[in-house]
């Protein structure tokens, strides 16, 4: 049985077929144990730790933070057995393994393939493109000698490259003319182009500070090359104007490089394919109802105050949820499945709450809702809302929901049209509660409202039903001790 085992991207549940890497918890050459956590993984629905199933050595991973994988692909080998030795298959070592001073044989068509520099005294030494001592121009095999050098400043501590000597077998190379080479496109800095110019790197400098175009210039030194005598002439002769500075107004520019383009994957994608699929499917229709939630408010407060709550999360979401709780026990088609040529009505409520993370819109829900008490309710909802905001929500707490809330009120909105999510019947927006004038015993005073907004498929819940459902959850947010005493 081989060592080296392959570990593949299972399948994180809900029939995902990808994932994206987000980030390796191990790197090649770590010793892991058996359930290590080994990578973490984004799906359309979550960022899930995935464990190593086999504990040994980290031998390849195939795949970088990023990429997305199929499921069933190799994300992953790991040696069982490290301790049995090295393994039968050694690796090719790198590119980057190998010492950088043995350098390739240059060939026999390279090394005539290489230009032969004129006699010695041709050119004056010291020039740009004039031969070193010894009648020998410096060559990078396969470019030729070129005409011109680059100044460079040594690297500090940096050893000198080793000239590679020529292969004694090689055939000796036959001196031709070498055509002039075609002008680069180095320039002075004023248009002029200066690399077939022969003059001496100082002269080239004292050319630019003048700002002194030497291909314009006639030289007078040795084989016509230009002397600092001939840069500074033509410096005292040339009397340039100083330039005007002029304001150039650009056009504005609407094209790509003023565009973000973001992929769309995991949670966004997911999320675009489940809101497009359910808005063209299901019928939607959306009720409005406004609601003095002064009373609740209290309630809330007096609860606080009680020593057995003093340490739990109370907001107005945690009414709201008890509010569709009760409401859906007096009409129970609400929480239902179109199913086709049936409809599924469900006698749980796994109660899911959108969640806006860092990843994008989540939807976990509370499983079996409907049987935990106010203190549960309030615990469940504290964990629910902490482990979206840490990103630890896996995909079977976002599974199986059958009613949702969307809390906009967070960002201040007052209420919305929200999507259904798909396999739901209703999903309900709950809007800020602000304090605003109302009528109440005969009197204008200023009372905490808010906006309720319910979306439901009407292939199932006809005006009636959802008006009634509604109706109910206004009541109960409206006085919630009235409501208890009178449905419970």
């Amino acid at each position: 049985m081989s060592r080296v085992k392959t570990f593949n991207l299972p399948d994180l549940g809900e029939g995902l077929t990808e994932g994206e890497i987000l980030n390796w918890l191990v790197k090649v050459g770590d010793i892991i144990e058996l359930n290590q956590p080994i990578v973490e993984v984004e799906t359309a629905k979550a960022a899930v730790e995935i464990p190593a199933k086999w504990g040994g050595r980290v031998q390849a991973i195939f795949h970088p933070e990023g990429a997305t994988v199929d499921v069933g692909a190799p994300i992953i080998s790991i040696d069982t057995d490290p301790d049995a030795g090295p393994l039968d298959t050694p690796q090719a070592p790198s590119a980057a393994a190998q010492p950088s001073g043995d350098l390739p044989t240059p060939s026999a068509a390279s090394l005539a393939a290489v230009e032969v520099a004129p006699a010695e005294g041709a050119v004056e030494p010291g020039l740009i493109g004039s031969p070193a001592p010894g009648g020998r121009t410096p060559v990078l095999v396969g470019y030729g000698p070129r005409t011109s050098t680059a100044k460079r400043r040594p690297r500090k501590g940096a050893v000198p490259a080793q000239v590679v000597p020529a292969q004694a077998t090689a055939a000796p190379v036959v001196p031709k003319q070498v055509a002039p080479a075609p002008e680069t496109s180095a320039t002075n800095g004023h248009g002029g182009t200066a690399a077939g110019v022969l003059a001496k790197p100082p002269v080239r400098k004292l050319a630019k500070d003048l700002g002194v175009d030497l291909s314009a210039l006639t030289g007078s030194g040795p084989l016509g090359s230009i002397t600092r005598e001939d840069v500074q002439r033509a410096a005292d002769a040339t009397t340039e104007p100083a330039p005007v500075a002029t304001t150039v107004t650009t056009a504005a520019s609407f094209g790509a490089d003023r565009e973000q383009r973001i992929p769309v994957k995991g949670v966004r994608k997911l999320t675009a394919e489940n809101m497009a699929r359910s808005a063209f499917t299901a019928p939607h229709v959306t009720e409005f109802l406004t609601v003095d939630v002064t009373r609740a408010m209290k309630a809330l407060d007096r609860l606080r105050n009680r020593r057995e709550w003093r340490d739990v999360r109370i907001s107005p979401l945690l009414l709201v949820a008890k509010a569709v709780l009760l409401a859906v026990k007096r009409h129970p088609m609400v929480n239902s499945t179109w199913a086709g040529d049936e409809i599924v009505v469900k006698e749980y409520v796994n109660l899911g709450i959108a969640a806006a993370t860092d990843r994008g819109l989540i939807v976990p829900n509370v499983k079996d809702a409907g049987r935990l008490s106010l203190r549960e309710l309030a615990d469940a909802l504290t964990d629910l809302v902490r482990t979206a905001k840490a990103g630890r929500t896996t995909p079977a707490d976002m599974s199986g929901g059958t009613l949702t809330i969307t809390n906009v009120g967070v960002f201040g909105v007052d209420t919305g049209t929200p999507i259904l999510p798909p396999g739901e019947s209703a999903i309900l927006a709950f809007g800020a509660i602000r304090e605003m004038p109302w009528v109440h015993k005969g009197k204008v005073r200023p009372r905490q409202v808010t906006t309720l907004g319910l979306s439901f498929d009407h292939r199932i819940i006809d005006g009636e039903l959802g008006s009634k459902f509604l109706r109910d959850v206004g009541d109960f947010l409206s006085d919630p001790e009235a409501a208890l005493l009178a449905w419970t």
